[in-house]
């Protein structure tokens, strides 16, 4: 069986390199139970017992077959995809992060489905790891993490459940056959809505550079529009990973105090930290960075294969701004950015994200943006988690830290998600632009201790 592959994940697939890879992952951190010595290699047993279902049972075909298109595939290894891996006796957890950005730095096999799980034994403080890794082209950041969850247990029962690559999908059904006139409308549609998307798009755009170029300050999203940065150095292969957990009440109660929403806090201490941390490392940037930031478009629900999210592309504040100062402006700068995206339908918003995705892929492969300016200077998102703890069999989930993929000149990506009561982040550089991203945290913790005493004090 195949299935054709929509514009955005072959954006994804076609713009992929060494360099510039295009997968997510997610590293989760438990506590081994009390007197369960085996629980891991259980958990390693079991997940090998499954089988991948729709999205994670395919391999795309992009030169073959007419159509780009997804192939199921009959067979797999469960050794290759369900690795077991184990720390040396007295590694740190640093070593694991390093382990993580090395396993998260290749490309997946085109040629194999486009997935890997990591079972990892012998992290410090007696804990493991699972660290999964997934090809953007059939899963976006939200609908993965919600796979990831379905696969934990709320009870602490010595069960494991089927792992994301393993759930029943609404995939895997057949849609009934139409008739060859209706499809060729329906195709029709989609194609002249999505010509009429690109062409607003653009008019926009190019509206806003001649504001730039005659002095004037344009707002709303500014793809293209960013200075270049440390973090849009020439790409190369290396990665760093770093975590950091705050407390969500806290962070939502700085927002409620000054106006803002989770977001914006989240975007307001990475772009202090960044700025920080560059001063610190004798690199000061004098501009303001943009940012972009994921915004799902999918319904409560909606958990088909692919990719369902647009972008918005945000400046933040001012290098030499305070805390407070660059809260204001960042709530500002997004506000306007989600108006603009907001006033988009749903396909409108992802030729949006498409098209500047090419723009951006094709500007990396050719070197162009070193000459012009990058799509961007680093990327921001916040994906939803849950409330409950999870457990995997028996074992207690202590963190469940995103592992953001890194694309074209962008060579920073920060993303956080909420589990219980703790927003978790997970740093993502290329060695190139941020040599240090463990300080890189250090300096966001920073900037959220400064922002919480401005909104003590205030």
């Amino acid at each position: 069986m195949t299935r054709p592959i929509a514009p955005l994940d072959l954006v994804w697939l076609l713009m992929e390199s060494p360099t510039g890879t295009a997968h997510v992952g997610a590293l989760m951190l438990f506590e081994k139970p009390p007197g369960r010595p085996a629980v891991v290699g259980e958990i390693v047993e079991a997940y090998r017992q499954f089988r991948p279902t729709p999205p994670f049972d395919c391999v795309p075909e992009l030169l073959t077959g007419g159509r780009p298109h997804f192939r199921e595939i009959t067979d797999w290894d469960p050794s290759y995809h369900v690795p077991h891996l184990s720390l040396p006796t007295g590694s740190s957890y640093e070593d694991l992060l390093r382990l993580v950005a090395d396993l998260h730095e290749p490309m997946l096999d085109r040629d194999r489905p486009l997935f890997r799980l990591w079972v990892i034994d012998n992290v410090p403080g007696d804990r493991f790891a699972v660290y999964a890794k997934t090809h953007h082209s059939i899963v976006d950041g939200v609908s993965g993490l919600r796979m990831v969850y379905q696969g934990l247990s709320t009870t602490d029962d010595h069960t494991v459940l089927e792992p994301a690559f393993a759930l029943p999908s609404a995939t895997s059904a057949i849609a009934p056959p139409r008739r060859l006139s209706r499809r060729i409308t329906a195709s029709t549609r989609k194609a002249v809505s999505r010509t009429r998307a690109g062409v607003r798009i653009s008019t926009a755009m190019v509206r806003k550079a001649l504001m730039a170029a005659r002095g004037s300050d344009p707002q709303g999203n500014l793809p293209f529009f960013a200075h270049h940065a440390p973090t849009n150095e020439p790409l190369m292969q290396g990665r760093n990973y770093a975590t950091l957990s705050l407390p969500i009440a806290e962070m939502r109660g700085i927002g409620h105090h000054f106006g803002a929403t989770l977001n914006d806090v989240a975007a307001t201490i990475v772009d202090a930290g960044l700025h920080w941390y560059l001063r610190d490392a004798g690199s000061a940037f004098a501009h303001r960075f943009i940012a972009t930031c994921p915004v799902s478009l999918r319904g409560d629900g909606d958990e088909a294969a692919g990719t369902r999210v647009s972008s918005i592309f945000v400046r933040l504040g001012e290098p030499e701004a305070t805390v407070t100062q660059r809260l204001h402006q960042v709530v500002e700068s997004m506000a306007a950015a989600k108006k603009e995206i907001g006033g988009m339908s749903a396909d409108g918003a992802m030729t949006f994200a498409a098209g500047v995705a090419a723009l951006a892929g094709v500007s990396a492969l050719t070197h162009l943006d070193r000459v012009t300016h990058p799509v961007c200077n680093l990327a921001v998102s916040n994906i939803p988690g849950a409330r409950e703890t999870r457990y995997l069999n028996g074992a207690r989930m202590l963190a469940l830290y995103p592992v953001p993929g890194l694309a074209g000149s962008i060579g920073l990506n920060v993303t956080l998600s909420s589990y219980r009561d703790q927003m978790d982040f997970g740093f993502m550089a290329y060695t190139s632009s941020i040599g240090d991203v463990a300080a890189l945290a250090d300096h966001t913790l920073k900037a959220f201790g400064e922002l919480k005493a401005a909104g003590t004090t205030a």
